[in-house]
């Protein structure tokens, strides 16, 4: 019988210090302290970066966003999706490897396993060894401390999405709503999930990007890399051998390298698909080079036209503006510039008009045809604004109500609106009119609408 699935091998991460692990703990840092301290960051009297959804507004620092808004949110996806396919193309996996949040999370529980259970060696014996109540003690402490982590974490996110200093009081007051409490939950277990037990599966079996990346790889990606020229063949050896009186290369068959590891592969085979990039393999491999008296560099970050052609640093720097990077810069570039100029001449306020349905038009008094009209205003600043309206392009138009709304700072408002022509001023049919918008200091919006004559 041959099984359609592979048996899961549980990978024990050996813990490595060098210049790329305290990078890796760099963007640890810096991704956790954006992503649990913005939530608690005042702008004026509300919250800095919240997502209001019941409401249906986005707030980002002073900018306020609608949900007529969504070019901007498309125009965002686009430039993540291009950077990344663009620090793929140039840099491979490290995205993967240190900003991923899969990768940030998987660290941070590896770190508490560490502290609890011990290192590698530590965290196997325990593994192995039968049930006592050390052990259980053990285990049990972790799963608290996982578990009251992952909630933490899905309270900072559902703060993203209700003001969390609110959002703290209904949890000292156990007074949350089912939504906020499915989410708190939802997201935490996920984290607690993914970062706890399924770690490298899902960088290896659920992640799409391991699977497309290739599509963005070429020769010139720079990628972890073993040289094999230089290592091979590989065999043990005492420290003052010399290796080649001994027929072997530089690699001391440590397996050091798989050790640390957090996806378990053993990168001396090739490039694989489940190589993040996070190079804890090059931190290890160039501590243990110090160690025998060799040069650093048997694993390092490389090309694979570099291993060919025996290429330095100079040479992979000169391979770097080839022309899809070059494409995708251009794309890129264009996409941002466009972006930054839209929300530069954004005008803050927005306004929609609907007719009034029931009645097309009808006659007044004064012998005049009034149209009626719902005009939406809504003011994206964070300040009262008083709006004036006005209507052109149809002689003698003239608006028979208020000229002029107030509206709250982030709020909107629905006016009706009476619009009269002198009877006989205008042929039967439809015309097209603009209504004009303004307030003060802020800007203009014209939207065009039409006004009804009846025969």
């Amino acid at each position: 019988m041959v099984s359609l699935y592979q048996a899961h091998k549980k990978v024990y991460p050996r813990s490595v210090t060098g210049l790329f692990a305290k990078w890796r703990w760099f963007f640890v840092f810096a991704t956790q302290i954006f992503f649990y301290g913005m939530p608690w960051l005042q702008w004026g009297e509300r919250q800095a970066m919240l997502f209001d959804l019941e409401a249906r507004r986005f707030y980002i620092f002073g900018l306020v966003l609608y949900p007529q808004d969504v070019i901007y949110l498309t125009a965002i996806l686009i430039i993540s999706a291009l950077s990344l396919f663009l620090f793929t193309a140039v840099a491979g996996r490290q995205w993967c490897g240190y900003a991923c949040p899969q990768t940030v999370y998987t660290e941070i529980y590896l770190w508490f396993e560490r502290m609890i259970e011990g290192d590698r060696s530590a965290r196997m014996r325990l593994d192995a060894a039968p049930m006592s109540a050390a052990k259980f003690g053990r285990k049990a402490l972790k799963q608290a401390v996982w578990i009251a982590f992952g909630l933490w974490t899905g309270f900072t996110f559902v703060g993203y999405f209700t003001p969390i200093r609110e959002l703290a009081q209904h949890v000292l007051q156990w007074n949350l709503g089912a939504w906020e409490i499915f989410w708190i939950f939802f997201y935490g277990f996920a984290t607690y999930g993914n970062a706890g037990f399924m770690r490298e599966q899902v960088c290896m079996y659920m992640c799409p990007y391991a699977r497309f990346q290739s599509a963005m790889f070429d020769k010139d990606t720079l990628i972890v890399t073993y040289d094999a020229k230089r290592g091979e063949p590989r065999g043990g050896r005492s420290k003052s051998a010399d290796p080649k009186a001994l027929g072997l290369g530089d690699c001391v068959n440590c397996t050091l390298c798989v050790q640390v590891c957090p996806t378990g592969i053993d990168i001396r085979n090739g490039l694989q698909y489940e190589c993040i990039s996070c190079a804890a393999c090059i931190d290890v491999c160039d501590e243990v080079m110090d160690k025998v008296g060799y040069p650093r560099g048997l694993i390092r970050y490389s090309t694979e036209h570099a291993l060919e052609q025996g290429w330095g640093r100079k040479e992979i720097l000169r391979q770097v503006l080839r022309p899809r990077v070059l494409i995708y810069v251009a794309i890129l570039s264009a996409v941002v510039v466009a972006l930054i100029a839209s929300l530069v001449l954004r005008t803050p306020f927005k306004v929609d008009i609907v007719r009034d349905r029931a009645t097309l038009a009808r006659l007044v008094d004064g012998n005049q045809i009034e149209n009626v009209y719902r005009i939406q205003v809504m003011n994206a600043t964070e300040k009262p604004q008083t709006f004036q309206l006005s209507v052109e392009d149809l002689p003698g138009l003239e608006i028979a109500s208020d000229k002029s709304v107030t509206v709250d700072g982030a709020q909107s408002l629905w006016v009706p609106v009476q619009l009269r022509l002198p009877y006989g001023s205008a042929s039967s049919g439809s015309h097209t009119i603009h209504f004009r918008v303004t307030a003060p200091g802020v800007g203009e919006v014209r939207e065009k609408s039409i006004f009804m004559v009846p025969r």
